[in-house]
């Protein structure tokens, strides 16, 4: 079975977009597309039907902490990921190499692998690149990420250096070590802020011919235009004819940036994170339905927004919601998160068909920048 399969049907002509197809044993992703974040297999406050509803075609789950809890042999014997959490669409899994970054104060690097202490109960575990590739094959996601070493920002030359060299002995490590046939396995790029660096890196992973490839270490930070920048640097030197995916990455702001720039995969937890706190986008920018203004207002939160929730519910009531902290307050902000994030990408997808990306990207800024 072929593990990974990718199409680029057009690209646009005016910028380095790209509309194309990610065929995987689950079925098959159009791209450019944003994945939601199941972080332990489940998206927060979604049910998998409500995922469907909003047409979500893949999700990302965390390998790190799945093997935490539950554990990755129980979820092998519930028949793997997708049996234990009741989806039948595609799964990416995370390494767990951005929590290499993210729980500095609880691990410890070396050669051979890292050394976490649990953030649930102080207990030791360490993960190897071949013990990352057990454990993700276990999981059994039509994809698994590289085991990598994420440098911080700041980061001074020389650490970043350390951590690409050893990312890239990592990836070679996962390569020999991933066996199971129907699991795509991807590279990750790394490299910090030195554009020396990732171009080193996007060439030396290129070299190891992965079926597709993940731009890590970007957005945990660092000034927009300089992420923008760097993707502009390393594009050249990804091929062409592979999936790209840059991690982390999920403001529409940052999609349409990332995809005028050649990306073709995005996550982040931001849609469902902010969406708990009580903030929602719109076609006008941010809102932030807490705010007392919004008591009074019959309106949806989105009058542009043709989802369920904005079809059904006020500002009043979700605001009345939230500020209760009433479960289904989370849910309907979550739902509607997710919903603009995954519509707007499909409008992306039709405008590089139909080569107005530039006009769509232009369009969509003049109203987004304005306040709601």
């Amino acid at each position: 079975m072929l593990n990974c399969k990718f199409e680029v049907h057009v690209c646009d002509e005016h910028s380095r977009a790209r509309r194309g197809t990610l065929h995987l044993p689950h079925g098959d992703v159009p791209t450019p597309i944003f994945m939601p974040v199941g972080t332990q297999a489940t998206v927060k406050a979604m049910s998998p039907r409500e995922l469907k509803e909003i047409d979500t075609r893949i999700l990302l789950s965390n390998t790190y902490h799945l093997f935490l809890r539950p554990g990755h042999e129980l979820i092998r014997d519930f028949g793997g990921l997708h049996s234990f959490m009741q989806w039948d669409r595609p799964i990416l899994t995370d390494s767990g190499g951005f929590q290499v970054f993210s729980l500095s104060e609880m691990r410890k690097i070396r050669e051979e692998g890292v050394e976490f202490r649990s953030h649930l109960d102080g207990s030791k575990c360490f993960i190897t690149p071949e013990y990352d590739m057990e454990i993700q094959q276990a999981l059994g996601a039509d994809i698994a990420m590289a085991f990598d070493e994420c440098s911080p920002y700041p980061c001074d030359y020389e650490r970043a250096k350390a951590a690409l060299s050893r990312t890239h002995r990592w990836a070679a490590r996962c390569r020999r070590a991933h066996t199971r046939g129907d699991q795509a396995l991807f590279g990750i790029v790394q490299g910090a802020f030195y554009k020396d660096l990732r171009i080193e890196s996007a060439k030396t992973l290129a070299d190891m011919d992965f079926p597709g490839y993940g731009i890590g270490g970007l957005s945990v930070g660092e000034p927009k235009p300089m992420m923008y920048e760097l993707l502009e640097e390393i594009e050249p030197y990804m091929p062409r004819e592979k999936p790209r995916y840059l991690m982390g990455v999920g403001s529409p702001d940052c999609l349409l940036e990332g995809v005028e720039r050649g990306v073709d995969m995005f996550d982040c937890v931001l849609p469902t994170r902010i969406a708990r706190n009580g903030t929602v986008f719109t076609h006008n920018g941010r809102l932030v339905i807490r705010n007392n203004v919004y008591a009074r207002q019959e309106i949806p939160l989105d009058e542009e927004c043709d989802c369920w929730v904005c079809r059904t519910f006020s500002r009043g009531y979700i605001r009345h919601l939230i500020k209760a902290g009433e479960i289904l307050g989370a849910r309907l902000t979550s739902y509607h998160n997710l919903y603009f994030l995954l519509k707007m990408m499909r409008e992306v997808r039709a405008a590089i068909e139909e080569g107005r990306f530039a006009a769509y990207k232009n369009e969509f800024f003049e109203k987004y920048n304005q306040n709601p």
